[in-house]
């Protein structure tokens, strides 16, 4: 007797001649992760078509004219005609599709009344949804909106048509979320009534794609709402469709998620049956699509295929491991239950898994066995893809046997083969240790096809559960490593490296970059585009226009603006070289300064300033350790002098303007506040304490002990105080010069602190040199502290950031270039 617990069925049957079960396969409700992302794809697409018909009104304007010039050939009455018996065929399609399904001789009545109550409630919010389109274009909504989505009604030039074509969207609706089976019919009669709607002028063709859009997105809203009902089968549905497949099941025993084990009758082996649920696949989605658009090793998203295709894929790569002479499991039958769940059924394997075994019966015999499984899928070239503890199954024997082939390949290519000896030796390591798992693997598969995988071990190319496994290993060793001696515990990754360059010397170590797409590339991207979109409008959006502003700039400013951005690289030369206690070639470090205006192009913040001063010492001869802690001093020692600085710039702007000097404290004030949240936030949670705790401890491991040396040294620190002083009272001349060049006049204190301020926000910006972030902080700084127009405030950060972010880069570009011809970068 079947038994639901919410949406869960659970249940043994032992019924020998079950009917084929009709219907829904489960009584309870849940919530299909897809209809989620199908609706908030909806609402993305219908705010984009809003957006297009507002920003390209000449484009949809031209289209709807275009259309109701063609629409103007057909005869009036024929149009009408068309219009009238397609809007009757249209309200009674929802009609005969409830019809026909209840009055179907096999339909389960009471499953069908809750899907088409489902139908009933999409209707009606595609149609009220419609309906508060309309009100809202027709009322608040901006006058060219109205004219992109409507047009005037054939024969009375004064109506308009709706702005959404609402006859589509209910009726569309209700198919979609009622699970009509009916596709050419219906799909027909919409195709005509959009047609007859172009063709008698009643609607513009984006009120049609609006139509549309909310009636497919009101479906799928409606089913993530209230939840359709759960696609996975009875057992008896089940062993129905194993009888159908020619097998002789006689119990169905749920071992699991998705997982039956099933027992047969005459003796015939126990059965393995793996539901391949597409709602449960569909909840991974975003994850296994990002992680393939990101790496190129990720596995195709078992998503993205149709159910037949991923149930083919799964058993032709079991059955081309079998004949490969690997030991896994054999399909026994495969079966689909429905649209949306399949099974495979394999012959059921005694065993356990890798991490349910003892350490002591991790024997190097097992070890050389499971490598040497690996060894048959490799000469054919067969990708596992996924060689985790629990693909590892060892039998009573000892013998290992891998299974879990869902995600493997056949003709893999050559970097995800040697990914799965990469896989393999560290989930091996993560249980036996690095010295015995790359032993095995290289009385195995041999020295070179080992060393040739070091490049692919890095975390990025291991499984999630892999990557957590280790996070765990190396925080349970960094413990006992404090507790113990207090030297910080290897890594996991990096004993395995070590031990193939034991074997092998000459192996190739450094890492394959296995990312088509970094997260800081797509936040790069993002920040620019919002950059963009905020800032682009302003030089038009003002009466004062910024590029011709910039264009008439006052020549005597102009120079002087250039000449403070260029003393800004010797100043931050001074800054640098002035907390390195080992001597410097000078020359060479202006142009490293020079170089990193180039290199902030592509890094974000200052990011990009601390690897290129670190690169420079390291080739200088100074230990990496060392260079680290010299920048760490500089970047220390300049985040007080910064702090010091916007307090003294704070007093001065009161001074200049002859009123308090707390004037402009609000706008420091507010960015030290949201600074000091951020912080108390970070300390309050646990893992981010940890994370901080994490950054800060080469602080005083490194950069203090560094700092010490330097004091033996006053005259060197001396240097680079002033320099890390003067470079930030160079910029502040540069912006100030830029500002009047454009002919505004602000006072020099007030510039002070909108650099300082805006600087700092820079500095945490994700884009590559602060860009959009910067920006609008200057903009907005100039504006509130120094009452500078709108037009004149983005004139004046236009021409700054041309100097000091723009212009330099082909210089920097020829520095960095020049500084590694002669090995100093």
């Amino acid at each position: 007797m079947a038994e639901t617990t919410g949406s869960t069925t659970v249940g043994t049957t032992s019924d020998t001649g079950d009917p084929p079960p009709s219907g829904i396969s489960g009584t309870g409700r849940i919530r299909q992760p897809a209809a989620l992302i199908r609706l908030l794809a909806g609402l993305t697409v219908i705010a984009l078509a809003l957006l297009c018909a507002d920003y390209a009104r000449a484009t949809t304007s031209g289209l709807a004219e275009d259309v109701a010039a063609a629409a103007a050939l057909v005869p009036h009455p024929l149009g009408g005609v068309a219009t009238g018996l397609t809007t009757a065929a249209l309200l009674l399609l929802p009609v005969l599709s409830a019809a026909r399904r209840l009055l179907r001789p096999t339909a389960d009545r009471r499953h069908v009344l809750q899907q088409l109550a489902d139908g009933v409630l999409a209707a009606v919010l595609a149609y009220g949804a419609s309906l508060a389109l309309d009100l809202w274009i027709d009322g608040p909504a901006p006058f060219s909106l109205v004219s992109a989505l409507t047009q005037p009604l054939p024969g009375d030039p004064l109506a308009r048509t709706e702005p959404v074509y609402g006859h589509l969207a209910p009726v569309l609706a209700f198919l979609i979320a009622s699970a009509a089976r009916e596709r050419r019919v219906p799909r027909t009669v919409l195709a005509l009534s959009a047609l007859a709607g172009l063709a008698g002028g009643a609607a513009t063709p984006t009120a049609l794609l609006l139509g549309v859009l909310i009636g497919w997105t009101a479906a799928h809203g409606t089913r993530w709402a209230v939840g359709t009902p759960d696609p996975r089968p009875r057992p008896a549905q089940l062993l129905h469709s194993l009888r159908e497949a020619g097998l002789r099941p006689v119990a169905a025993t749920p071992a699991g998620q998705d997982r039956y084990l099933v027992r047969q009758q005459d003796g015939r082996p126990e059965l393995d049956v793996q539901l391949l649920d597409r709602q449960a696949v569909t909840a991974a989605l975003v994850q296994r699509a990002w992680r393939r658009l990101r790496l190129r090793t990720a596995p195709h998203p078992r998503a993205l295929r149709s159910l037949r295709t991923g149930l083919e894929h799964e058993a032709l790569v079991s059955y081309a491991a079998v004949a490969a002479g690997v030991r896994t499991r054999p399909v026994a039958a495969t079966a689909e239950l429905g649209p949306d769940t399949a099974l495979v059924a394999y012959q059921r394997l005694p065993g356990r898994a890798l991490d349910e075994l003892a350490d002591e019966e991790l024997t190097d015999a097992l070890l050389a066995d499971a490598w040497g499984q690996l060894a048959l899928l490799q000469r054919r070239a067969i990708a596992h893809r996924a060689l985790v503890p629990s693909a590892l199954l060892v039998d009573a024997a000892g013998a290992v046997h891998l299974v879990g082939l869902a995600d493997g390949d056949i003709a893999a290519g050559e970097l995800v083969l040697r990914s799965d000896i990469a896989q393999l030796l560290t989930t091996l390591a993560l249980r036996t240790g690095a010295e015995r798992s790359v032993r095995a693997a290289v009385a195995v598969l041999g020295p070179d096809a080992v060393a040739a995988a070091l490049p692919l071990l890095q975390p990025i190319a291991l499984t999630r559960g892999t990557r957590h496994a280790l996070k765990q290993a190396g925080r349970a060793a960094q413990n006992a490593g404090t507790a113990g001696t207090g030297a910080p515990a290897p890594d996991l990754l990096e004993e395995i490296r070590a031990e193939v360059l034991r074997s092998r010397p000459q192996a190739p170590v450094r890492p394959v970059r296995l990312e088509r797409l970094r997260p800081r590339t797509l936040l790069a991207v993002g920040g620019g585009v919002v950059a963009g979109w905020l800032l682009v409008p302003q030089f038009f959006a003002t009466e004062r226009n910024p590029i011709a502003a910039v264009a008439d700039a006052d020549p005597f400013w102009l120079v002087l603006a250039l000449l403070a951005a260029a003393v800004s690289h010797v100043m931050g030369a001074m800054g640098f070289v002035g907390f390195v206690p080992e001597r410097l070639d000078f020359r060479h470090a202006v142009l490293a300064q020079v170089a990193g205006s180039f290199v902030k192009l592509v890094s974000p913040g200052g990011v990009g300033g601390v690897a290129l001063n670190t690169r420079f010492l390291q080739r200088a001869g100074i230990p990496t350790a060392q260079a680290l802690s010299s920048v760490g001093v500089g970047q220390l020692l300049g985040l007080v002098l910064h702090l010091l600085q916007i307090g003294a710039f704070v007093y001065l702007t009161g001074v200049e303007t002859g009123g308090s000097e707390l004037e402009a404290l609000p706008f420091v004030v507010g960015g030290l506040a949201v600074a000091g949240v951020l912080l108390a936030a970070v300390s309050a949670v646990p893992p981010a304490r940890r994370w901080l705790a994490a950054r800060l401890r080469p602080l005083t491991a490194e950069v203090l002990p560094r700092l010490v040396e330097l004091l033996r040294n006053p005259w060197r620190l001396a240097v680079g105080f002033t320099g890390q002083l003067l470079v930030s009272i160079t910029l502040i001349a540069c912006l100030y010069c830029s500002a009047r060049a454009v002919g505004s006049e602000p006072g020099f204190a007030a510039v002070g602190v909108v650099f300082l301020v805006g600087n700092t926000a820079g500095s945490a910006a994700p884009t590559p040199g602060g860009v959009g972030i910067v920006d609008g902080a200057l903009v907005a700084g100039l504006q509130w502290t120094t009452s500078m127009e709108n037009g004149g405030a983005v004139a004046t950060v236009t021409l700054f950031r041309l100097l000091t972010f723009l212009l330099p880069v082909l210089p920097g570009w020829a520095a960095f270039s020049w500084l590694q011809r002669r090995g100093a970068l």
